[in-house]
């Protein structure tokens, strides 16, 4: 077993990610603002809230889940169990999809398109940055476990 990849991160990037992302689609709006017409913006009122609404229900259910496996939720500290029941079985990383439709469904609410983009960018960041560093020490910790896992259950959606 390779002592690098058994490590959990260091650092808990999510949070850190994706604040940058909502800093930056506040500050690109007063730059570039993406007016919508009205009918639009209700239309995108509308999805924005029920994006937030499942966001919001996809991370407690999540949250919920590993609580009750007994294991971390802090992505800074090694993992005692694979999680495979709850919102893992439909997504390997249901709190990640959670911060991005939160992103995104709040951005439709307020009317700033430019969170959709910094969501899809915070994303695309938590990939490289996170789950693939979480991935490697899943891997290093559950072995052929994990890999059926990966191969039933897919990153995203």
């Amino acid at each position: 077993m390779n002592a690098y990849r058994s490590k959990s991160l260091s650092f808990p990037w999510p949070p850190l990610i994706y604040s940058l992302a909502v800093i930056a689609a506040l500050s690109v709006q007063r730059w570039y603002p993406l007016p919508l017409p009205f009918i639009w913006a209700l239309a995108c009122w509308v999805v924005g809230a029920i994006l937030t609404a499942i966001a919001v229900t996809l991370n407690v259910w999540a949250v919920k889940t590993l609580l009750e496996r007994r294991t971390t939720v802090l992505t800074q500290r090694c993992t005692a169990h694979l999680v495979t029941t709850g919102p893992f079985r439909f997504t390997r990383n249901p709190t990640y999809l959670g911060y991005t439709l939160l992103t995104a469904g709040l951005g439709l609410l307020i009317d700033n398109l430019w969170f959709v983009a910094m969501a899809a960018a915070a994303a695309a960041l938590t990939t490289l940055l996170v789950i693939r560093h979480e991935e490697m020490h899943l891997l290093s910790r559950f072995g052929c476990e994990f890999e059926f896992y990966c191969k039933r259950t897919r990153r995203w959606l």
